[in-house]
């Protein structure tokens, strides 16, 4: 029986084997690698990973697709588990790709445009502990994980991302590559973490970074009245007339370390 796609689950299956083939040559998989699949669907991408790996675990939220993937692979093979992937614990896997290979966990996946952001903010708890991550996503939430300070989708997602990766934007995919075409365009996006960021305590940094890009028009001294002085943004080596936007990643940082030490 066909699988209809579920919009609460924002699912969009990518069916174009072409775009397929070069997002499996981008992530290169070796057979002894740990890894693991959100959202793997009908298991277009599954298939043609297992090609490649010993063993896969895939993460998966609907039931039906559930019973799909178990009926569709060997149990050996392909390690299903039900489970939404906001409240996964990744940590689990990880420590057994440690045991086993000496390798850290590997992470893929067509992530539903729904929860991309969170999910995202999700796994960055568990970065020490991944190699990589391959993701497609919407285009325009590439864009802003990957922009550069000055421009206009620098913003939240690009400091508390850019704080604890490395990212690179791989390829633009079109709408017509999936069943049923979104409405928009998508993208792959690479990240990998980076081994020491700069050292910050992380809820400061989301206080200063949200405080600040909650106004995104005023200069960056009017959106943090309240919580830093002006002499603190000059402290950091801020100029408390820029806009956020304008404010480099280290920049923040070095607020973020002001406002825990007060």
């Amino acid at each position: 029986m066909k699988h209809i796609p579920r919009k609460r689950f924002g699912q969009n299956f990518l069916t174009d084997q072409l775009v397929l083939y070069n997002i499996i040559e981008d992530i290169a998989p070796a057979a002894d690698d740990t890894m693991v699949e959100i959202g793997p669907g009908l298991g277009a991408m599954t298939k043609l990973l297992l090609e490649s790996l010993k063993q896969l675990h895939v993460v998966e939220l609907d039931r039906d697709l559930v019973a799909r993937l178990e009926k569709g692979f060997a149990a050996d093979r392909l390690v299903v588990h039900s489970a939404d992937a906001l409240k996964f614990d990744f940590a689990a896997l990880a420590v057994q790709a440690q045991e086993q290979t000496g390798k850290k966990l590997r992470v893929v996946g067509n992530l539903p445009y729904n929860i991309s952001t969170p999910l995202l903010f999700h796994l960055a708890e568990f970065a020490p502990l991944v190699q990589d991550q391959h993701f497609m996503l919407q285009k325009e939430v590439v864009e802003r994980m990957v922009a550069a300070p000055g421009s206009k989708a620098f913003g939240r997602l690009s400091v508390m991302l850019q704080w604890r990766y490395r990212m690179d934007l791989r390829f633009i995919v079109p709408p017509t590559a999936f069943d049923p075409p979104p409405r928009v365009e998508s993208a792959i996006v690479r990240m990998i973490p980076i081994a020491q960021p700069l050292q910050c305590a992380l809820p400061a940094l989301e206080q200063v970074v949200t405080k600040a890009f909650s106004q995104r028009r005023k200069v960056i001294r009017n959106c943090v009245a309240g919580l830093l002085l002006e002499q603190d943004l000059i402290d950091a080596g801020i100029n408390p007339q820029d806009r956020p936007e304008a404010v480099p990643v280290e920049r923040f940082v070095a607020l973020a370390n002001i406002l825990s030490r007060k």
